[in-house]
């Protein structure tokens, strides 16, 4: 997973400048942030809100309303689950429950060590092969709680379940 720099007030504001001139920048502007730090700081709020003229109720708004913005720095390692239908139908919501309850932490947690954060998604396309989840973006198909064990023991020794 690449390293994010430290969350600072005046990158955020130049980040912000140079995506402000774009047609509809809150997204690219919440991206670009995500990009450079690994969440979206509430300190950012205010400096989007000022550069589009907008409330910071509604960049929150936009924030909170999409799934991948993250209020808070994740982990070393991100997992994601898929909570679609299709991986339900075999089995995913059971598994969803051992591996939470494995790794001491509940959706959009990271551990105590901070090694893994565990996020929900809503369909990682491999809806044939389910259930499935994503480790620091790659994929794996027909998950078992013990092979995503295996899994994240690989991705990085640190991750503990």
């Amino acid at each position: 997973m690449p390293r994010h720099e430290p969350w600072n007030a005046t990158r955020a504001a130049d980040i912000i400048a140079e995506h402000a001139h774009l047609e509809g920048a809150t997204l690219p502007m919440l991206h670009a942030l995500q990009e450079a730090f690994g969440y979206v700081d509430e300190g950012a709020v205010p400096l989007i809100a000022d550069a589009l003229n907008l409330s910071r109720a509604e960049v929150h708004g936009c924030i909170t309303f999409y799934h991948d913005f993250r209020r808070h720095p994740a982990g070393r390692h991100e997992v994601k689950l898929c909570r679609a239908e299709a991986c339900q139908s075999m089995g995913s919501d059971r598994l969803h429950r051992e591996v939470l309850e494995r790794l001491g932490i509940d959706w959009h947690g990271t551990t105590q060590d901070g090694a893994c954060t565990v996020e929900p998604a809503y369909c990682l396309g491999l809806c044939a092969n389910g259930p499935a989840a994503m480790i620091d973006g790659e994929p794996l198909a027909r998950v078992t709680a013990d092979s995503l064990q295996a899994a994240l023991a690989e991705a990085g020794p640190e991750v503990r379940q």
